[in-house]
């Protein structure tokens, strides 16, 4: 059974202007207007950080877990994830960002890269099988995987069902460190650097096992400038011990990385949460039949434009390719060769998470769904989001559900208001 949802992604009151922004960029429709604040409807969330990157007040945060969390554990290890190396430029190299990492005060870095290296033969084999349901779409990125329980459950099936590489890497992280050092699961702490609110979100509420083998999450943005004064401050070599990933790993931060190294099949690659929206009310649809793999990133430039990010993108995107290039280039890294995909397989179930039920009573949910209906056809049509809801068919549903009136909508009201005065001028 799937654990209680938890959210990452949360509002200051305080610094929101209820500007509606929020609303119609949410692709979930989670949001909402009401007496000038937004509202986060919790079922509806996924966690895909939309809203904190168009706010323009910052009014939309996520929650991850503070560098103090470090104190709590005798052995640290750090899983930098790939987005990591290209919030810098050519000057700070992988070598010194994993360098400065350990000058930060963790014990051991473990890539999240090699992790990635693994779970790509892990998907290979899997593939390989006859009775998948194509088209097989990349289960890396939470907030998909809760875009597809709320909005797309007839393509449950069809997720790739193998753990992502930060769990992979944290598994990987705890056992090398016990086998290497001796020392005794139970003090150390794996921590993900992230570059997103669902990563925070899969940790706390993990749906690839019961309980997810990273024990905290820290935003890539609160250490950014903590490593950049590190390495700004190095000198002489870089110390061992840890073993930089390949390029295979590294790729896999930005668009295209996942489906560019499985080796067989018709892939496409998709980034932004709006185009992934599109793409699968295409796979529901059943007109994807050539596609067999669909790598799904709900940021811009997949990880790389990230929420919790600090470089734009775009130079993020050629920073890495930078560092990709570079890897090419060194002696190649022996990727951990895997026999069996079993122990990378899924130890719970995604289910679906209805976000549009009415009612527990089949009739009375009918009869809403035609209210609903009626409400909408009374409505302008315009979505403009006056009304606090992101269109006219949303607001509708809010009625409904006793969470909003008619008269929200300004033409509505302007008319209840136009029919008072007529009213009042017979009177007289």
């Amino acid at each position: 059974m799937e654990q209680a949802y938890f959210h990452s992604v949360t509002l200051d009151k305080d610094k929101c202007k209820g500007c509606t922004n929020c609303i119609k960029h949410c692709p979930t429709e989670a949001i909402r207007v009401r007496s000038n604040k937004a509202v986060i409807i919790r079922e509806r969330c996924i966690d895909c950080g939309e809203c904190i990157r168009v706010c323009p007040y910052h009014a939309k945060k996520a929650v991850t877990d503070s560098p103090d969390i470090l104190k709590g554990y005798k052995y640290k290890i750090a899983l930098p994830a790939p987005s990591l190396y290209g919030q810098f430029g050519p000057p700070y190299s992988r070598e010194r960002i994993i360098s400065a990492l350990l000058q930060m005060g963790f014990d051991y870095v473990f890539e999240v890269a090699r992790a990635a290296e693994i779970v790509t033969q892990a998907s290979e084999i899997f593939l390989q099988s006859d009775d998948i349901k194509t088209p097989v779409i990349s289960s890396a990125c939470p907030a998909v995987v809760r875009l597809i329980q709320v909005r797309f459950p007839n393509l449950i099936d069809n997720l790739l069902k193998i753990e992502s590489p930060m769990e992979v890497a944290a598994a990987l992280a705890k056992q090398e460190v016990h086998e290497k050092y001796g020392i005794p699961y139970e003090d150390m702490g794996a921590f993900f650097l992230s570059p997103c609110a669902a990563k925070v979100t899969s940790v706390k509420a993990p749906y690839e096992n019961k309980k997810s083998r990273v024990d905290g999450v820290l935003a890539i943005k609160d250490i950014y400038l903590p490593l950049l004064e590190l390495m700004k401050k190095q000198k002489g070599g870089v110390p061992e011990p840890f073993s930089l990933s390949s390029a295979i790993g590294v790729a896999w931060a930005g668009t295209g990385g996942e489906s560019d190294a499985l080796d067989r099949g018709r892939r496409i690659a998709v980034h932004g949460i709006k185009n992934i929206n599109d793409i699968l009310e295409q796979a529901v649809q059943e007109s994807l039949d050539n596609i067999d793999f669909i790598e799904a990133l709900a940021c811009p430039e997949g990880c790389l434009g990230g929420p919790l990010t600090v470089e734009n993108p775009f130079i993020a995107k050629v920073n890495l390719k930078n560092e990709i290039e570079k890897i090419k280039k060194s002696d190649a890294h022996k990727i951990k060769k895997i026999e069996s995909v079993d122990e990378f397989i899924w130890k719970s179930t995604v289910e679906y998470r209805p976000i549009m039920k009415l009612d527990d009573d089949m009739m009375k949910a009918l009869e809403k769904m035609q209210m609903i209906d009626e409400l909408t056809e009374g409505l302008p049509g315009l979505d403009c989001g006056a009304c606090g809801a992101p269109s006219c068919r949303a607001l509708a549903e809010d009625i409904v559900r006793e969470n909003a009136r008619e008269t929200d909508c300004i033409f509505k009201l302007r008319e209840k208001v136009s029919d008072i005065a007529n009213q009042l001028h017979q009177i007289d």
